[in-house]
């Protein structure tokens, strides 16, 4: 027994080298399209597109703002207008003071003066987080007056939409304001001023037919939803069943609405060479070969 015992092989517990690294619950995310789960952070670093189908998902008014400015050059325009309640539309203050909580003060769009790849222009992006991004007269009025103003600086506009569409609680007063920034969007166009519109999910009722659809260029984000009425309205009211993919911006572009679908990727790059064909500018990369 001896023997035997001093033959055996006394086994201790291994301490693991490693330590076990846990991740919190709230660090993944889930793509809404095909279900593929990742870190939150590398869907934050790929601009919040799917590495797996390429949906794109919604990001906020200051991401794209960041997107498509150089660093340190964004100043804001006309942030302070407020809304107010002019037609006492029941429990209207109370939305606004919960919306300015939520989205702060800037209303349903951000206005601005920016360079992209040093190129000066305004900038407006509507804010969704913004009850929907509604266009009420604040933000028909921020349109209207960044519009105005790249006609007198002779500045190129470029406008970011995502809206639900004109805000009910405003009532004609809101629906005055597609006259009102189509007007001042007129100027741009009879003076040649370039305007490019881009388009993200979603993109609806007034704000689509007014300024979204009058860019000399209109790009839109892939799967981005853009029409005026709802798809049930719009059955309901012809009687038959839409077409596959009805109101998406790749439905748009092949049908001739819109002039392109562009990754959020190369958003940036994009609108920066549009804005130096359209000023009839060199683009960067022949600056860099000459200098």
């Amino acid at each position: 027994m001896a023997v035997m015992a001093w033959f055996k092989k006394e086994r201790k517990p291994r301490t693991s080298q490693r330590e076990r690294l846990e991740i919190p619950p709230d660090a993944w995310e889930k793509c809404d399209g095909c279900g593929h789960i990742d870190l939150r952070e590398k869907f934050e670093k790929a601009l919040n597109v799917c590495p797996e189908c390429g949906r794109h998902r919604r990001i906020t008014a200051e991401e794209y703002i960041d997107i498509l400015t150089d660093p340190g050059t964004w100043r804001e325009l006309y942030g302070e207008l407020r809304s107010v309640d002019p037609l006492a539309f029941e429990h209207y203050g109370e939305r606004l003071a919960t919306a300015r909580k939520k989205a702060g003060p800037a209303d349903a769009v951000f206005t601005g003066t920016a360079k992209i790849d040093g190129l000066p222009y305004n900038l407006g992006v509507m804010n969704f987080a913004f009850m929907g991004g509604s266009m009420g007269s604040v933000v028909g009025e921020k349109i209207a007056r960044l519009a105005r103003r790249s006609h007198e600086k002779k500045l190129p506009l470029v406008i970011v939409s995502s809206s639900g569409g004109a805000r009910m609680q405003e009532g004609v007063l809101s629906l005055m304001q597609m006259a009102k920034t189509s007007a001042a969007i007129a100027q741009l166009h009879r003076d040649a001023i370039p305007y490019i519109s881009i388009l993200t999910d979603p993109t609806t009722g007034g704000v689509s037919a007014s300024f979204a659809m009058q860019g000399d260029v209109i790009l839109a984000e892939p799967g981005a939803v853009v029409g005026f009425a709802g798809q049930r309205v719009i059955k309901q009211t012809i009687g038959q069943d839409l077409p596959e993919g009805f109101q998406t911006s790749e439905f748009l572009v092949a049908h001739g609405q819109i002039d392109d679908v562009v990754p959020r990727g190369s958003l940036r790059d994009t609108t920066a060479r549009l804005l130096r064909h359209m000023q009839g500018q060199r683009p960067l990369v022949e600056h860099a070969e000459l200098s």
